[in-house]
Order: structure tokens, then C-alpha cells, then sequence
């Protein structure tokens, strides 16, 4: 199984099922998975080591579809945690050893100074023939250390509360205690996404 896990062809092909299509995004994140597990020692990511590691992405776009598909990862599960800092990176964490790699793009032959536009991008598109450019050409692979807290770890919910304002659950410690009340974070800071009619 470990050493089919790895035939990148394969894994092309699941994540773009997954995604709708093979684009550029999705090829990179694919590597960038394979990459990344194979670094931690990850073998079978959703067989016998699916609960043996996490990824943390660090963007909305395409490549967090190739992780999810191609590791097996979810946010759901806990094994998958979405950052958005808007950057094609991320990490993988072997949860037995403790071992972290961060895989980030860093196109060695771009101008680092060159700003794009939606325009640019849509005139000069990344291609599937330019993600599939050697590996350190595009990647680079770090060891870091990442700092696991109990509340994000996979498994059951640590902790359930009700905020004293709204109602609504608060889970995993997200809740924020003040003169002996509990609240939600929108309760207290007044942000949210939304807006109540």
C-alpha cells in the first residue's frame, strides 16, 4: 500500500474527481501532500495511520482541496485545520512523533517583488505543465516544531458550554469566561460574518 499510496498519477486523479478538474492549484497541492507525509513518515494516510497525523492549510483555494482529498484529512475529524493566510503552504504533523514539516511554494525562478493582478494571472495562468516543474524548483520543505494544544487534537469535544447571551454552544474551549459568565467570542468582541435581520 505505501508504495502505491505515492504514485503521484493516482493521487492526481482522486484529487481532481474530488476538486472537478486538474488545475495548476490542484497539482500543487498534491505534491505538496505527498511531499509533506512522506517527510513525516506517513505510509497510509487513510488506512491503518489515518488518526496518526494533521494538516494545517493555509488557504481557501484549490490546494486545500487536493489535501483534503489526497491525505484524507477533515476539518470535521479534526485532522485538518484551514488557516487563511492566503499562502500556498502546509504543514503535517506526525502525531505519534511529534515530527512537522511545512511545505510551502516558493517559485525560485518568479521576481519576488512583482505584484499581480487578477488580470496578469488570468493573461499568464499557472499550468499544470508549469506545477509539474521539479519539485525543488517549486517547494520548499522545512522541519518546524508546531505546538499542539489539547483543544485541537482530533477526538471528542474537550468541553461544551451555553454563552450566557445568545444560547448558542461553544465547544473546545473557544468560549471566553468574564466576571463569572460565559460567552461566545461574538458576544464579547460584537464580530461576526453575519448580520441578524
Amino acid at each position: 500500500m505505501a508504495e502505491d499510496y505515492f504514485d503521484l498519477e493516482k493521487r492526481l486523479e482522486e484529487a481532481s474527481k474530488f476538486h472537478g478538474d486538474l488545475c495548476a492549484g490542484i497539482t500543487i497541492g498534491t505534491r505538496m501532500t505527498l511531499l509533506g507525509l512522506k517527510a513525516i513518515g506517513i505510509e497510509d494516510p487513510k488506512g491503518k495511520d489515518r488518526k496518526d497525523f494533521m494538516a494545517f492549510v493555509e488557504t481557501y483555494r484549490c490546494p486545500a482541496d487536493a489535501v483534503l482529498a489526497v491525505a484524507g484529512c477533515q476539518p470535521g475529524k479534526r485532522t485538518l485545520r484551514i488557516l487563511d493566510y492566503g499562502k500556498t503552504a502546509a504543514t503535517f504533523v506526525n502525531l505519534k512523533t511529534g515530527k512537522a514539516v511545512r511545505v510551502s511554494m516558493n517559485d525560485k525562478e518568479e521576481d519576488k517583488t512583482q505584484e499581480k493582478t487578477r488580470a496578469m494571472i488570468e493573461a499568464d495562468p499557472h499550468t499544470k505543465e508549469w506545477a509539474m516543474r521539479p519539485a525543488e524548483d517549486l517547494f520548499d520543505i522545512r522541519e518546524v516544531k508546531v505546538e499542539l494544544k489539547p483543544e485541537h487534537l482530533p477526538g471528542k469535544p474537550l468541553r461544551i458550554v451555553t454563552c450566557s447571551v445568545c444560547g448558542e454552544r461553544v465547544m473546545d474551549l473557544r468560549e471566553i469566561r468574564k466576571d463569572g459568565k460565559i460567552y461566545c467570542r461574538s458576544c464579547v468582541d460584537g464580530e461576526r460574518y453575519y448580520s441578524p435581520l
